[in-house]
C-alpha cells in the first residue's frame, strides 16, 4: 500500500508540516536507491513539494535516475542541519518513485521549478514517514506513519 503527499497531509496535517518543514529549512538532501547489485547508492538531491506530490527531480542519465527506472524503491533523509540540535528532528520518507513521462506534466514542474533541461521527474508514491526527535532532554521519541495507518509513538529513554 502507497500513498501520496497530499492523501498523508490530509491524514496526519501535524506530522506532515513538520516533516516538510524540514525538508523546507534546506536545500539539499540525501536518497538512497538501490543499485543493479542491490547494494544501496546515496545521493544527493533537492526535493520539491508541489500540487500535493513530492517530487524527486534530477540530471538526465544520473545514476540515481537509472537507478529508480529499473527498481522505484528509495529512502529520503532530510538534511540534518548544521550542528546536533536538529530542530524539528530526522526525518526520513520511504517509498516508490514514479517517473513522469507526460510532456505536459513535466512542462507544469518546470515552469514552477525551473530546473536545467533535460531532466528525470519521478513523483513519489509514499510508503513510510518517520520523524525522530529527542523530547525534554530524556526521551527519544520516533513517530512512524504508513498508509492506512495511524501514526504510532514510540518513546524511550
Amino acid at each position: 500500500m502507497a500513498s501520496t503527499w497530499a492523501a498523508f497531509a490530509a491524514a496526519e496535517p501535524d506530522l506532515a508540516t513538520t516533516v516538510e518543514q524540514r525538508f523546507g529549512a534546506y536545500t539539499h538532501h540525501v536518497l538512497a536507491t538501490l543499485r543493479r547489485d542491490g547494494s544501496p547508492r546515496t545521493s544527493g538531491i533537492e526535493v520539491r513539494f508541489l500540487g500535493g506530490e513530492l517530487w524527486l527531480g534530477m540530471m538526465p542519465d544520473s545514476l540515481k535516475a537509472l537507478d529508480l527506472r529499473r527498481d522505484p524503491r528509495f529512502a529520503l533523509q532530510g538534511n540534518p542541519g548544521e550542528g546536533t540540535t536538529m530542530g524539528g528532528g530526522d526525518v526520513r520518507i520511504g517509498g516508490r518513485a514514479v517517473e513522469v513521462t507526460d510532456p505536459a506534466a513535466k512542462a507544469a514542474y518546470g515552469k514552477e521549478v525551473e530546473p536545467p533541461e533535460p531532466f528525470h521527474l519521478f513523483r513519489t508514491e509514499l510508503t513510510e514517514v518517520v520523524r525522530t526527535y529527542v523530547e525534554d532532554e530524556t526521551y527519544l521519541v520516533t513517530q512512524v506513519w504508513k498508509p492506512g495507518e495511524p501514526v504510532r509513538t514510540l518513546k524511550r529513554t
